[in-house]
């Protein structure tokens, strides 16, 4: 609710009436699917929450690169209602290729994959499919109402901004290149120092490597949110381990506490803090070794599901695009993103346990619908200029980032928002899940805007630089112009 209510404030500050508009159309949207949760029974688990995260920032793009084409149709002196209409026109095309994309991913998610897999997959496609629709027709809908009412004055829907050249991305982007590849090796390279250790590559939790299983007679019933509070940081601090699970046993006054596997004096040093800031006895605690809930199994489904998913975002965005340029180089940067992650799993020492998946699945489904809005800008660019040398394709991809980085920036703040809320009001396995996916966030926009251009524009024009080529042997062909210089 706080992360909602400031997307809100956002949206009206910077878009005015339409951002008020977009404002109401994502309150039915989220009654919409709340609705559709609680008609078809769905199971809500914290991957299930991300899935829903995530299709309430990508609820959010769709406004905003609505909102971004009204503005450019408007300062091109244009009316609000021809504008409005071009706006939802032009948007149509990257709406609808960004969300399909995901669906496309969430579908093979769901199929393949198993467990939490399936969860966030159910509530993601739901996501994207309500938020479509709140965006394409609840949002035109309201816009459209406020201005049939005689809401028209132009300065409600827009604000002259001063018109910026197009920034030279691609002059820098062995630059860009060379710090996406240092992150990725920093991440690698401590993994391999806390393997060296003996601590482990990454931070395993007990979801992954199973754990230690501690049965906890307390003399007062406490109720979640007081063992959340008093009971989770005191054990927190004993063990290390930020990413503990409880469970109240119901009728008594027992809590189970679920933590990475302890040694026999690690256990002692937990009784020990119990029975000093509780009162808990040593005969009131028992404590057994409990196997891994996530399979080997279930972890290679999730594998050969994102690679399958990959794969079919590959085929759709290359036939969309028709160029499988555009759908490599978002791969290319969809790997980059989780590595990014990975990078940030490993360094900070995050545990790696069910939230893991939830995360990577998510950074997945958001990095590549960004990507999406700026290849929609370079194929409209594309059709509406002459190509015929490599810095025509360079000047085309500036621009095209150009334009479209306000909307990026926009979007990666909202979504950022989002999950800064659930980082800041969540317990501490859910602040190490919303810290990962703020660090997902960040690099997604990083990806989207100083990679997926610059990769696009490397593998065109040096492995299919098809009219460059022609237009090249076409110059060749026209005769030479007859000069006075007698040396000629």
């Amino acid at each position: 609710i706080i992360g909602l209510i400031l997307v809100f404030l956002f949206m009206i500050f910077v878009y005015r009436l339409p951002g008020l508009a977009s404002s109401l159309a994502l309150v039915i949207y989220t009654e919409i699917v709340l609705v559709i949760l609680n008609a078809f029974d769905v199971t809500l688990t914290l991957p299930g929450i991300a899935g829903i995260i995530l299709s309430i920032g990508m609820a959010v793009d769709a406004n905003v690169i609505i909102f971004a084409r009204v503005r450019e149709e408007m300062a091109r002196g244009r009316s609000v209602k021809v504008s409005l209409k071009s706006g939802f026109q032009k948007a149509m095309s990257a709406i609808v290729d960004g969300n399909v994309t995901t669906l496309i991913a969430a579908a093979v998610l769901w199929f393949k994959g198993s467990g939490t897999v399936k969860g966030f997959a159910q509530t993601l496609a739901i996501g994207i499919v309500v938020s479509m629709f709140t965006a394409l027709v609840i949002t035109r809908m309201i816009v459209f109402a406020f201005y049939g009412i005689g809401i028209r004055k132009e300065s409600l829907y827009y604000h002259k901004m001063k018109e910026r050249k197009p920034i030279n991305f691609l002059g820098k982007k062995k630059v860009f290149f060379s710090i996406s590849i240092a992150m990725i090796l920093a991440g690698f390279v401590v993994m391999g120092v806390h393997s060296a250790q003996g601590n482990g590559a990454l931070a395993y939790s007990l979801d992954f490597k199973g754990g230690t299983s501690m049965n906890v007679k307390f003399d007062k019933d406490y109720s979640i949110d007081e063992i959340d509070k008093e009971i989770v940081p005191v054990v927190e601090k004993v063990t290390g381990d930020h990413n503990i699970q409880t469970q109240k046993v119901s009728g008594t006054k027992q809590v189970v506490i679920k933590t990475v596997t302890l040694s026999l004096s690690e256990r002692e040093k937990v009784n020990k803090a119990l029975e000093d800031n509780f009162g808990v006895k040593e005969s009131d605690i028992t404590a057994e070794n409990i196997s891994s809930t996530i399979s080997n199994e279930m972890q290679r489904d999730a594998f050969i599901s994102v690679v399958i998913s990959a794969i079919c975002m590959l085929i759709y965005i290359a036939i969309r695009f028709k160029d499988v340029k555009f759908g490599s180089s978002a791969i290319i940067a969809l790997i980059n993103d989780v590595l990014v992650v990975f990078a940030a799993y490993s360094v900070g020492r995050l545990s790696v346990g069910g939230t893991f998946i939830a995360c990577m699945l998510t950074i997945i489904g958001y990095s590549i619908n960004s990507t999406i809005v700026i290849f929609d800008r370079i194929r409209e660019n594309l059709k509406l200029q002459t190509i015929r040398t490599r810095d025509d394709i360079k000047a085309l991809v500036n621009q095209s980032i150009s334009s479209t980085l306000v909307r990026t920036i926009n979007t990666s703040l909202t979504t950022f928002v989002m999950v800064l809320a659930l980082f800041i009001c969540g317990v501490s396995s859910l602040r190490e899940f919303a810290l990962a996916l703020m660090v997902g966030v960040i690099g997604g926009a990083f990806s989207s805007v100083f990679l997926t251009g610059p990769l696009w524009y490397m593998m065109k024009t040096r492995i299919g630089s098809d009219v460059i080529k022609e237009n090249q042997a076409a110059s060749q062909a026209q005769p030479e112009k007859i000069t006075a210089n007698p040396n000629r």
